[in-house]
C-alpha cells in the first residue's frame, strides 16, 4: 500500500438508490424551461406561451402567436393599495387575419384573463407578420400498439405464472403481450 493512502473501508455501504422518475410530457416541462426566456418578454410565467392554443382556440392559434406583455409604467405617485393597471398583450398575426383578430379582440382578452384568473390584460396590440417560425408543432400521437396473438398471450401468461400477486401478475402478462406483439411487428 502506498504511503499516505488509507485502506478502502469494505464495510461502507452505498446510499440507497432513489426510485426512477416516471416519464413526463415535454409540454409539462416547457413552462419551467421557458420561464427565464419569457420573463424577458414581460410574461410573468410561460403559461400564455405554452398554452396559447388552449387559450386562443385552434382557429386563432394557427395564425397568431403571443409576443410579449407590456405592463404600464408605475409612477412615483401611484397608490400601492389601488389595483394594478391592466397590461397590453402584443400578438403577432398573419397579415390576412389581422382584421378578424381586431374584431375578436374582446373575446381573446376575455379568454386570456380567464386563463390567468384575473383582469391582467386590458388591451391587445397587433403586429402583422409571419408566425411560421413561432408556431408550435402539433403533438404527434404514438401509433396504436399491435394486438397480441393467442400464442403470444399464452406465452406471456406462462412466463408470469410464478408470480402469485394478482395485480402484479396481470401487469406482467400485459407487458409480456405488448413486448411479444411489438417484437413480431418489428421483425416483419
Amino acid at each position: 500500500m502506498e504511503a499516505g493512502r488509507r485502506p478502502r473501508d469494505l464495510r461502507r455501504t452505498d446510499p440507497p438508490m432513489k426510485p426512477p422518475r416516471r416519464a413526463r410530457h415535454l409540454s409539462d416541462l416547457a413552462p419551467a424551461a421557458l420561464g427565464p426566456v419569457v420573463a424577458r418578454q414581460g410574461f410573468a410565467s410561460s403559461e400564455i406561451v405554452a398554452r396559447w392554443e388552449l387559450i386562443a382556440g385552434p382557429e386563432l392559434a394557427a395564425v397568431t402567436v403571443p409576443v410579449k406583455i407590456v405592463a404600464p409604467r408605475r409612477g412615483a405617485a401611484a397608490d400601492p393599495s389601488a389595483p394594478p393597471e391592466p397590461s397590453t398583450l402584443l400578438v403577432r398575426v398573419e397579415g390576412a387575419f389581422a382584421l378578424e383578430l381586431q374584431h375578436r379582440a374582446a373575446e381573446l382578452l376575455e379568454r386570456v384573463n380567464a386563463h390567468l384568473g384575473w383582469a391582467c390584460v386590458g388591451a391587445l396590440k397587433l403586429r402583422q407578420g409571419p408566425v411560421a417560425g413561432f408556431r408550435r408543432q402539433p403533438r404527434r400521437t404514438a401509433p396504436e400498439p399491435p394486438a397480441a396473438t393467442a400464442q403470444e398471450r399464452a406465452a406471456a401468461r406462462a412466463a408470469a405464472a410464478r408470480v402469485e400477486e394478482a395485480a402484479l401478475n396481470d401487469a406482467l402478462v400485459r407487458l409480456g403481450e405488448a413486448v411479444l406483439a411489438r417484437s413480431r411487428v418489428t421483425r416483419a
